[in-house]
Parts: structure tokens; sequence; C-alpha cells
């Protein structure tokens, strides 16, 4: 966990900006019009509003911040966005704001839509799905931003985010912007010490990945993707059981999957560049 060996000494606020960008992709198979329906359904339960709510309201509780306000909103077919204003101290009732809503539930459900914001911070989500007819592959991804000043962390919920989704591809971005001051007026541009995000990642989901850093010591960004090592093909198919596929189709299957997840890695289309050299 993220935290300070030798509490600082500071002259007013520490107005350190933490930001946690977490993005991840789920790639599924879905090649006829009834796997697409269930890898809509499956979308729909995983992915709906409401369980994304409650997943940014616990990272809200983990970084020891407090809801000020949320907001959300369900799209069709599929997709959804949060946000949550928080605070790093629970404020008074008398000065939230009365356009917030502190994340009642009874709130919420008057409303068809919800945003969420943090005293100085706030948590985001939102969800994108793709799709394309030519290869069945389904890719969804969803993308979190948690920003906090002050001492809490957004990196001490990085494990609770990266369980509660299936996670293909990771990629994560972790920057602390501004600067504060100690008591004898110098400045300060990061109050902790950080060599990598993969410092903050439970060593068994690293041990299921692979991946690789590229950081910006001097400007204190750091960035670390991750990429799944190994393929169940059944856990790609929508109410297909694998063995009901010849041998080679299972085999085109789990290598386009592969291709597709390698390319977004990368940020490349490397099997598009070489197949039309062909």
């Amino acid at each position: 966990m993220i935290g300070l060996e030798k509490k600082l000494k500071l002259y007013g606020f520490n107005n350190l900006t933490k930001t946690l960008s977490f993005n991840i992709y789920d790639v599924s198979y879905a090649k006829s019009e009834r796997e697409l329906k269930d890898y809509i359904a499956y979308i729909d339960e995983q992915y709906n509003s409401e369980r994304l709510t409650n997943i940014l309201c616990d990272v809200t509780e983990m970084i020891g911040a407090h809801v000020l306000n949320v907001s959300k909103q369900d799209y069709d077919p599929q997709g959804a966005s949060v946000t949550i204003l928080i605070s790093e101290e629970a404020l008074p009732i008398g000065l939230i704001d009365e356009s917030c809503n502190r994340g009642e539930v009874d709130v919420l459900k008057t409303r068809e839509s919800v945003v969420g914001h943090l005293d100085k911070s706030h948590v985001t989500v939102h969800t994108y799905p793709e799709y394309h007819p030519d290869n069945s592959i389904a890719t969804f991804r969803v993308d979190i931003e948690v920003s906090t000043c002050g001492q809490i962390s957004p990196l001490n919920a990085l494990n609770y985010l990266i369980d509660s989704f299936d996670s293909d591809i990771i990629t994560t971005d972790y920057r602390v912007r501004g600067f504060t001051r100690d008591e004898q007026g110098k400045k300060l541009y990061i109050d902790h010490q950080i060599t990598s995000i993969q410092d903050y990642i439970d060593k068994n989901t690293l041990e299921k990945y692979d991946a690789i850093d590229v950081n910006v010591y001097q400007s204190n960004i750091f960035h670390t993707k991750l990429l799944i090592k190994e393929l169940d093909l059944q856990n790609y198919l929508y109410n297909t059981d694998v063995y009901e596929l010849p041998p080679k189709e299972r085999l085109q299957i789990t290598n386009n999957l592969r291709k597709e997840m390698i390319e977004i890695f990368s940020g490349t289309n490397i099997y598009e560049d070489t197949d039309s050299k062909k």
C-alpha cells in the first residue's frame, strides 16, 4: 500500500493530485445471432451502471474518501457511465451543496441519469462496446479514472479494480501533478516513493499476465500494460461447448482471439499490416 513512511510536515494543504487511469479490455467470440444475444446479456449483467456504481463506491471507501454526489447512466444497446464526486474528509451536511445526493440509493432511483463528484477528487467509469462481424470478435473496454488530492491514493484500490473485471488486457497510468510545500517552504512534487505500478499489483495476478512498463520518472508518470498469458477458449464462447467445434475451427478462433489481444496490447495493427503485404 502507498503511504508516507515518515509523515511529512506540510505548510498548508497537501494539494498534490494523484490520478490513476485504469483500462481493461474483455475480448469475446460471438458469431451467431444467438451468441450475440448471450454476449449482450453478459455485458448488461457485468457492466451495468448499478454494478459499476457499487464498485466505485467501494473504491471510494478503500481510499478513505467520502461520496458527495453520484451520477450514472445506462445506454442502449449496452454500455454505461458513472461519475462520483468525493471528498478526503467527511463534510457536515450543511456544507454539502443541495444538488449532491451523497450516493443515497433512494435519491438515485428518482433520476434517469446520475453523476458523482468528490471534494477536490472524483471517480469515473465509462464503458465502450465494440464488435465487427467479419471476425466475430467482440471487445468491451472499461475506462476508470480515480483522481485524488491530499494524502489519499488511488493506488490502494488497484487490486480490487483488477479483481472486479474479466480482463484480457489491462493498461494503467499513474500520474502525480502539482506541488505542495513543507514547513520550510520547499516545494515537494511527490510525497511517496514509487518505481513501478507493478509494485502495487498482487503477485498472483502478475503471474497470470505478461507486463511491461513505460515510466518517465522525472515527470512522475508511470505506465504499465498487462496481457493475459493463458487463453482457455471455453471462457470466450457463449452458449457453445468448445468440444462442439472441430479442432481446426477451435484453433482458428483461438488464434484470432490471440491476434486481437496482441494488437490491442501493442497498439498496432500487426497482423492487418502483414496480411496486406501478401
